[in-house]
């Protein structure tokens, strides 16, 4: 299982969390990565931890103020990108575009959707991997894998008929080990959180707790 920890703009501590998550993945063998701002990709990154970007514009060099260029993120220490997240969606066409950039730079990428239909579409469009987050769940405390389990088993059957080789994470309310554990027994590769370790008083015992099933 991969774990994704997105730091979206939380006032948290990102080489806290950072080191914590490198500590527990060390310990474990789980495959876990942050993602914080794009301002602290090079701090973050020289923890050790993966490290990915939260978002890289669908850009080459160029004028182009206020981008996120992919190059810039994999000079930084980053090593993949989410795209098209609930909070920062992209249009078809860009979202193709980011991919393309992404994968100028060397970043695996992993494409946000809001439903199975929509994995679909995103995962004809050749990303690493597609993610299914309901957006009225996300931040809720309350997993998808729990609240709608038909979404992510239909996100699984909806990429695997366009591509079975591209994996299907869950997202929108994860926060726990008995989630994750869910999530894969409806046939996800991962997760994505944010609040349930960015927010927590010991990010550490959180993304401990997280994988301690696994």
């Amino acid at each position: 299982m991969f774990v994704l920890v997105n730091l979206k703009a939380y006032p948290c501590d990102p080489v806290a969390v950072a080191t914590a998550a490198d500590d527990v993945a060390t310990e474990t063998g789980v495959r876990i990565a942050v993602a914080p701002q794009a301002a602290h990709l090079d701090r973050v990154a020289e923890i050790g931890v993966e490290t990915w970007a939260q978002h890289v514009s669908p850009v080459e060099h160029g004028s182009h103020t206020g981008s996120t260029l992919a190059e810039a993120a994999a000079d930084a220490g980053a090593t993949g990108t989410l795209l098209n997240h609930s909070e920062n969606r992209l249009r078809l066409a860009d979202i193709d575009a980011s991919l393309r950039a992404a994968e100028r730079a060397g970043l695996e990428t992993v494409v946000c959707a809001n439903n199975p239909r929509q994995v679909g579409a995103a995962t004809a469009l050749e990303p690493d991997a597609v993610a299914v987050e309901p957006p009225e769940l996300i931040g809720t405390g309350t997993p998808v894998s729990t609240a709608d389990p038909g979404i992510v088993e239909g996100a699984v059957e909806a990429a695997a008929a366009v591509a079975p080789d591209v994996p299907v994470l869950c997202g929108a309310g994860i926060s726990t080990g008995d989630d994750l554990l869910a999530a894969r027994e409806l046939g996800s590769e991962g997760v994505l959180l944010a609040s349930g370790v960015a927010k927590a008083d010991d990010p550490r015992a959180a993304l401990a707790d997280l994988v301690a099933g696994l």
